[in-house]
């Protein structure tokens, strides 16, 4: 972690003391990163994945692009994370771009390698397009889960959506789909991220209410630019409060004051969940370790041996 965040981060704790509460536990977290497209990128890919490492994740999961692009380089990326690292790699695997036997074909890579653990997912459209099943393909997350539970036995996650999926016919329809793939047997969903604790609190409500018991883990999107955060969330249908854009409001051009800032609000917002029981978290680092690493600090896991370079 940058030095300098630290020191600030340390001076912070005396003014949020629920951050560093004696009686919390420490959360259980796993990690999203983003499989590189140049080489300079893949540089930054490994190195979050040296700072992620010695947090000791309970998995890293590997995206896939929109439309299922990156399909090779997400493959790639996981079979190393299996191959040169102590990590638990998941690998997303979409039902856009393939065939089924295609996609069960990668399946049966991922198992003969040693990989264990899926993430299901219908996948979306490229921008500016309509998702429509491939021929011969899975057509949904659902049908893609029972057909990964044929292959191997697999760990699966799928997805949630506290605030509904922009293209689901309504709340109760998006609802209905998770139970389903739930039930045809994926082991846990993880939410799309979300900004207001009440907002996850209320869908668990509503999960349960339907009987779902299965793990629903909540996705922590930590800001790491307003900006690019607030129009992404206007694309995937998530509600960014006011509290929150007065907040980063002259961080732009202060990426210190935005990081700090950033970090204290996902601090938060673990520690507000974990008040109601939840103790497992899904973080997107956007392959940005400082700022993860920043965050996991506040909240508790720390390396063996810390250092300060």
């Amino acid at each position: 972690m940058n030095t300098n965040l630290k020191r600030l981060l340390s001076e912070k704790l005396a003014d949020h003391p629920s951050l560093c509460h004696p009686d919390m536990p420490v959360p259980v977290l796993s990690f999203e990163v983003v499989p590189p497209r140049t080489n300079a990128m893949e540089q930054r890919l490994w190195q979050c994945i040296r700072h992620l490492t010695p947090l000791s994740p309970r998995f890293v999961s590997v995206t896939y692009g929109a439309g299922g692009t990156m399909q090779a380089r997400t493959q790639a990326t996981v079979l190393q994370l299996k191959q040169e690292t102590t990590l638990v790699p998941a690998a997303h695997l979409t039902c856009i771009g393939a065939t089924r036997e295609e996609i069960d074909d990668i399946a049966r890579t991922y198992w003969q390698a040693g990989v264990r653990h899926l993430v299901a997912l219908r996948g979306d459209a490229p921008a500016g397009t309509d998702y429509a099943p491939h021929p011969g393909g899975y057509a949904h997350a659902s049908d893609l889960v029972t057909g990964l539970r044929r292959i191997a036995d697999f760990e699966i996650s799928v997805a949630a959506y506290p605030e509904t999926h922009p293209t689901a016919l309504s709340p109760q329809a998006d609802l209905d789909n998770l139970k389903r793939k739930l039930d045809t047997g994926a082991t846990r969903a993880i939410t799309q991220y979300f900004f207001e604790a009440s907002t996850y609190l209320r869908f668990l409500d509503r999960c349960l209410a339907a009987g779902i018991t299965a793990p629903i883990v909540p996705g922590i999107m930590p800001v790491s630019n307003y900006d690019q955060i607030a129009r992404f969330s206007g694309l995937c249908g998530v509600r960014v409060p006011s509290w929150l854009t007065r907040l980063f409001e002259g961080t732009a051009k202060n990426p210190e004051l935005c990081r700090l800032t950033a970090c204290i609000v996902a601090a938060e917002q673990v520690r507000t969940l974990q008040s109601h029981g939840i103790n497992e978290f899904h973080f997107s680092t956007l392959n940005r370790p400082d700022l993860t690493g920043a965050i996991a600090y506040l909240l508790g896991p720390r390396p063996a041996r810390e250092t300060d370079s």
